[in-house]
């Protein structure tokens, strides 16, 4: 028995008995996937279809009005997913209704369906990025919305307790992780930004979440470490260091999920490794281009940028690199590429090169 006819008349057996509310697909939802276990590559497909509006009338209806709704809610899953999950997903709603799903073959799709998910890639990259639209409009919005919250939070907070800005993102995004370890660990599985809810209008809100929590505590650890070394005596304001952190892990967040979509990568993506990276590269590279060090300082302890370089860089590469999902056919080249960690890499080199550009433009008279 596979375990998506496994779910199914488990479902099946929980609305029998009245132990599940179909009134609430979120806690339907967070049910069914505490039931997966092992099985983490269904997660975001089984909390989809939980979520679905039609799922809710295959359940109520019987006879034909339920046939019909099972024939519509089979076409859009086909137009989503890859022939593995939709085979899972169709087994799940075939044995909790008890009506014999219709497989789609072919080009069948459900208007508005993902086409990058059914695996037929668009063939331009505008029409690849077309569905990223609502979710990096509302990410980029958050960003102001966020200088301004941490303005205010540093005028009637922060400022007369002299908190640093580096210490209190740390402190923020260490708070955020333990609370997901215990009271809200909903948090794990809800914020981070997966590859199915990429394209969803419905989930664009996980674009603004994705850089505030980590799926994975090791990652977690590393990146608050990393973090607490280079921001802990910054003198930026909160707004402006909150700023910088949205906009860049929405930087090198959207070019590493427009790789993934089009190269087929099955992954999530969530944390600061983007922005880490990105300031790391940063400072390297103006070492470099400056022929001097320049070094975080730690108490008594000065740390060069290029040994965070090759420590975070073969810690990425050791996660990134390998497979994330069995079913993932992909290329070590194209997970490198649709890593936050490589594109923050390539930001910051980028950055620092416009600025030592700059420098030497003013230094000829060329820049007022």
């Amino acid at each position: 028995m596979g375990k998506g006819r496994e779910l199914g008349l488990q479902l099946r057996q929980w609305i029998a008995t009245g132990s599940v509310s179909l009134d609430n697909p979120q806690a339907l939802a967070n049910r069914l996937i505490d039931a997966l276990g092992a099985e983490q590559s269904l997660c975001g497909p089984v909390r989809d279809l939980a979520t679905q509006p039609l799922l809710l009338r295959v359940l109520q209806l019987q006879g034909g009005p339920q046939r019909s709704a099972v024939t519509a809610l089979s076409q859009h899953l086909a137009g989503i997913y890859a022939p593995r999950v939709l085979a899972e997903l169709l087994d799940l709603l075939e044995a909790c209704s008890g009506v014999a799903s219709a497989r789609p073959t072919g080009d069948a799709t459900a208007a508005g369906a993902d086409p990058v998910l059914s695996g037929r890639a668009p063939l331009t990259w505008r029409q690849s990025l077309r569905p990223l639209g609502p979710g990096l409009a509302l990410a980029a919005a958050s960003a102001p919305v966020l200088f301004w919250a941490g303005g205010e939070l540093d005028q009637w907070f922060f400022d007369p307790w002299r908190w640093g800005s580096g210490l209190v993102l740390v402190v923020a995004l260490a708070l955020l992780q333990a609370l997901a370890l215990g009271p809200l660990r909903v948090l794990r599985r809800r914020w981070p930004l997966a590859l199915e809810a990429s394209g969803d209008p419905r989930r664009a809100w996980c674009w603004s979440t994705a850089p505030w929590i980590h799926a994975a505590n090791r990652e977690a650890l590393l990146n608050l470490v990393m973090l607490a070394i280079m921001l802990g005596g910054s003198t930026l304001p909160l707004s402006s260091l909150l700023l910088r952190y949205a906009l860049t892990a929405l930087a090198t967040t959207a070019p590493a999920v427009l790789v993934a979509r089009r190269a087929r990568v099955l992954r999530q993506w969530d944390g600061a490794s983007g922005p880490i990276a990105a300031l790391i590269a940063l400072a390297s590279a103006l070492s470099l281009l400056h022929w001097k060090a320049h070094p975080f300082v730690v108490g008594p302890v000065e740390i060069p940028a290029w040994v965070l370089l090759v420590i975070f860089g073969a810690v990425q590469l050791g996660w990134q690199l390998p497979r994330r999902d069995p079913e993932d056919s992909s290329s070590p080249t194209a997970r490198l590429w649709s890593s936050p960690w490589w594109w923050g890499t390539l930001l910051g080199t980028a950055w620092a090169l416009v600025t030592r550009a700059q420098e030497l433009a003013r230094g000829l008279g060329w820049l007022g």
